[in-house]
């Protein structure tokens, strides 16, 4: 089989709000072959900037389209979807979003040849099995604790095994984080896992995230995600070096290839590296840092924030990890996200999330939401048109 197409589909909420919800937004990708085979996959990424990525003009001999790398290419077997990975990073490793352009176009890849060949993706990766992992419900923190503790009482009356809190007004003010969190416990009970999301918001600075500590410590907080940026591997493993009870590190969902992630989990110092197959390069290599992190004592999360079909994506790379039982399972999605899969993975009554033994991603997408949400495109250089939306037929 070739490459014949790769078509993007950016869908929207009529509205977007200006808070940390990334289901308000979606970018799909559609990759064909010559054989009709057909697979999905989702970006997580600006949807328009990554439209560029695909189809901007070379700049210079290593800042091509990823395009450039992907059309007319074979994809007949695993291997070949690795080789693309190498072939767009060599020819486009000045073009910053290549890695979340091509992050779509590799899943679908993977979607492709997992309906080709009847097997599900996590098995094409190199899993002989998949393990089934704990939903923890993941949320905003509400504006008030008093909004919090509903929020958090919702969760424990859903059946939930573990919730995490973010964003939102954390991280500003101190009485009033200590606030939060306590709501969230108290709300949860005593035996729901409690994960606490900072969202990067103190930079670098240590001493704001250790002002925070005794309150997790308290509310036997299992981590704190994201306190710092990706790049401050200094002021991560500065924190976790203070850390001596339960509570750990998390990070990594910024991680836009297997370098930044390998670097958080050797030099900052993690107990939990969250990886994004939407930013990484796709599902191959956020399964090399599956490995990597089993290798080395650490525990693989995966970060998904969108639609059901980025959920099934995140699931793929640590399907057949034991140890790494924790899975993020967004809560407060938009209409458009919650609407636009079927076979979209649930928790089950013990509030598990077991992975489909489906061809590919497992998943089949609804028209009717794509149409209703979905926003054309043009792309014009000089009068010419470079991308248009293609048709869902």
């Amino acid at each position: 089989m070739k490459i014949e197409s790769v078509d993007f589909f950016y869908l929207s909420m009529p509205e977007v709000l200006d808070i940390g919800d990334g289901s308000q937004d979606a970018l799909l990708v559609r990759v064909r072959t010559n054989t009709g085979a057909e697979g999905w996959g989702e970006c997580e990424s600006s949807p328009l900037t990554s439209i560029a990525g695909w189809c901007t003009p070379m700049s210079h001999s290593a800042c091509k389209p990823v395009s450039h790398s992907v059309l007319g290419k074979p994809v007949d077997e695993p291997s070949d979807i690795r080789r693309l990975t190498s072939e767009v990073r060599r020819n486009s490793f000045d073009l910053l979003q290549a890695d979340h352009t091509f992050s779509g176009v590799e899943i679908a890849l993977w979607d492709l040849l997992g309906r080709h060949l009847e097997q599900p993706a996590w098995k094409l990766l190199g899993w002989n099995r998949s393990f089934p992992k704990v939903a923890y419900a993941s949320q905003l923190f509400g504006d008030t604790p008093e909004q919090t503790y509903q929020k958090a009482v919702g969760v424990r009356s859903k059946g939930f095994r573990a919730a995490k809190f973010g964003w939102g007004p954390f991280g500003i003010n101190l009485a009033a984080d200590e606030a939060q969190v306590r709501a969230a416990r108290e709300g949860l009970g005593p035996h729901i896992e409690l994960m606490v999301d900072a969202g990067t918001i103190w930079g670098e600075d240590v001493a704001q995230a250790r002002l925070r500590v005794p309150v997790l410590e308290e509310c036997r907080v299992t981590w704190l995600e994201e306190p710092f940026v990706s790049g401050a591997l200094k002021a991560y493993r500065e924190l976790g070096k203070g850390l001596t009870g339960k509570l750990r590190t998390a990070g990594g969902e910024g991680a836009h290839d297997p370098f930044v992630a390998r670097n958080l989990m050797d030099f900052g110092g993690l107990g939990f590296v969250q990886i994004d197959a939407g930013r990484i390069g796709g599902l191959e290599s956020a399964y090399s840092i599956a490995r990597y992190a089993q290798a080395h004592d650490i525990r693989y999360v995966n970060h998904t924030f969108t639609t059901p079909l980025a959920l099934s994506a995140s699931l793929q790379p640590y399907a057949g990890l034991e140890n790494s039982v924790y899975c993020e399972y967004p809560t407060e999605a938009s209409a458009m996200a919650r609407n636009l899969t079927t076979h979209s993975p649930v928790p089950d009554d013990d509030g598990m999330v077991r992975i489909s033994d489906l061809p590919g991603l497992g998943m089949t997408l609804r028209k009717e939401t794509l149409l209703k949400y979905l926003r054309t495109v043009e792309i014009r250089l000089s009068g010419k048109l470079i991308h248009q939306t293609a048709s869902l037929d």
